[in-house]
């Protein structure tokens, strides 16, 4: 009913920050580094600071040549200015295909092959590195946010500061309007592509529980090229909230300005909330003033959510939980209080959003299973792309008249709640969950900052553990711990920064057992993997 009512409505990035500057003024935006694409700009500036940068940069793409429909690739050193370059060439009715710095350059070459060649945004940094070996044929044309190496291919967007000024272009709600990737943790990454209809199917449910905490100040730090952060900053922008976006996770980095700026809304990646664990007991109480904290990307583990909720002051603080994919946004959505703290079940992600999303759960033959059963989880949602760019059919096997595979293992209880067991590639037949082992192993053993169990060489259930400032692992207070656990092999020690990641910070399952296999896995410990 509600699409029939509001058939056109469509969320324009290009739009974005011009409307939140008419609306709000100059509202405080801070960064933690200045913009590659202007760093005469600073690192405090307003919403009127940035729409002026993003109708800039609009005008500097199009005098380059960039039109309405065309892709345009993105890829380049981490930083906020991603953001505002998706944002001009959306302005200019083209399409941003955002592709996260972390990529290597293989993977980064077959997406800008399946992009049919885009114009390229990028940096010196990574034409000297990522892209050293990028074949220019791939690219219709290569922009850079800094001057640019002397090979004669790359042209700087400087070349064109001064242009005139063009009135924004905005493509039909139903036509591609922004590209991104999937994590790539199970291979090369898909192509998503978006339109401005189903982005703003997203947004709206979003902005309705953004409500509550309408106009408190932001602290940011995600992936710039994930969707979850451009509808994130619609919502923020919409409310007027003040802004401090970073890119160092880093305590050390972060807890003076968290502690100076004191947000009251922080959302990260679970694995950063981890690392913000510390932040709790950090001088300055650089956590105190958050009234809301946000998780999404992946489950978020139960003494994480103790630790955070018991970090503020405020008289009644929230973890909000968003459960999904880049292919469908969030699907389902909870929260936990710091009265249920500690009574938080870290594989229940939520139920779906009135109006907006179903969720069932299923058995191999397709057919819904009673509460409490295991299935594969999936979901019809108004939020879901278009399709996956260069590869049709994967988009097809993954859709059942209407309804997508999410690549999930879960059940729901008799009240409707969707509880998460594994990913489909990730199941361990010694083990009914690995998430919920990771999560007891947490919650029992306070040193580890993470744990991965994955398939070892002869398919054994591996913990792969790293611990806060990479200390030796307890070898009796882990013993004790699993005693009454499923049997799992020798823990294997590494550095967490020794693992393979997605831009979110998704850990690499399938990758990390392919190192242990192969013995290619950097570890702190002499522990073997065995049956």
């Amino acid at each position: 009913m509600l699409e029939r009512l509001l058939p056109e409505r469509g969320f324009y990035l290009g739009l974005m920050f011009q409307e939140a500057a008419a609306r709000h003024g100059r509202v405080r935006v801070t960064l933690d580094r200045p913009l590659d694409v202007a760093p005469e700009a600073g690192t405090d500036l307003g919403y009127t600071d940035l729409a002026d940068l993003v109708d800039d940069l609009a005008a500097r793409l199009w005098s380059a040549g960039v039109r309405p429909s065309e892709h345009v690739a993105i890829h380049k050193s981490d930083n906020v200015d991603i953001v505002l370059l998706a944002c001009a060439a959306s302005r200019i009715g083209a399409v941003p295909a955002l592709l996260s710095p972390s990529l290597d350059g293989g993977v980064a070459a077959v997406l800008l092959d399946r992009l049919h060649a885009p114009w390229l945004i990028t940096d010196r940094a990574a034409l000297e590195s990522t892209l050293s070996g990028l074949d220019t044929g791939l690219a219709r044309g290569v922009l850079t946010v800094d001057e640019a190496p002397g090979n004669g291919h790359a042209v700087p967007l400087a070349k064109y500061a001064g242009v005139p000024r063009r009135a924004p272009i905005r493509l039909h709600p139903r036509e591609p309007s922004l590209i991104t990737h999937s994590s790539g943790t199970t291979g090369i990454p898909k192509l998503a592509v978006h339109c401005a209809h189903t982005m703003w199917n997203r947004l709206v449910p979003q902005q309705a529980m953004g409500r509550a905490t309408r106009g408190e100040s932001a602290a940011l730090h995600m992936s710039f090229v994930h969707s979850r952060f451009y509808h994130l900053l619609g919502v923020l922008l919409h409310f007027g909230s003040p802004l401090l976006l970073l890119l160092d996770p880093d305590p050390a980095h972060a807890a003076p300005l968290l502690a100076k700026y004191r947000p009251g809304i922080v959302e990260t990646h679970p694995n950063t909330f981890v690392l913000w664990e510390d932040l709790a007991d950090a001088p300055g109480a650089p956590l105190a003033n958050v009234r809301a904290y946000g998780a999404t990307f992946d489950a978020i583990h139960p003494r994480t959510v103790q630790r955070l909720l018991g970090a503020s002051r405020r008289r009644d603080p929230r973890l909000v939980q968003l459960y999904g994919q880049s292919e469908t946004g969030p699907i389902a959505f909870g929260w936990y209080t710091r009265r249920g703290a500690d009574r938080v079940q870290g594989r229940r992600v939520g139920t779906n959003i009135p109006g907006f999303t179903r969720i069932r759960v299923v058995d191999e033959r397709g057919r819904t299973c009673p509460p409490g059963k295991p299935g594969a989880i999936e979901a019809r949602t108004r939020g879901r792309i278009l399709t996956y760019l260069g590869a049709p059919d994967q988009y097809a096997r993954q859709v059942d008249r209407g309804w997508w595979r999410m690549g999930d293992m879960g059940y729901r209880d008799r009240w409707g709640a969707l509880y998460l067991l594994d990913r489909e590639v990730d199941q361990n037949a010694a083990v009914d969950s690995n998430l919920e082992v990771e999560d007891e192993l947490l919650s029992r053993v306070a040193e580890l900052r993470e744990v991965i169990i994955v398939h070892g060489p002869a398919l054994e259930p591996v913990p792969v553990v790293c611990t806060r400032g990479d200390e030796p692992l307890d070898a009796e207070r882990w013993r004790l711990a699993t005693s009454d656990l499923p049997t799992l092999a020798d823990p294997v020690q590494c550095r967490f920064e020794d693992l393979p990641r997605t831009s979110t910070w998704k850990i690499k399952r399938l990758e990390i057992s392919r190192l242990l296999a192969e013995g290619e896995l950097p570890t702190l410990s002499t522990a073997r993997a065995h049956g």
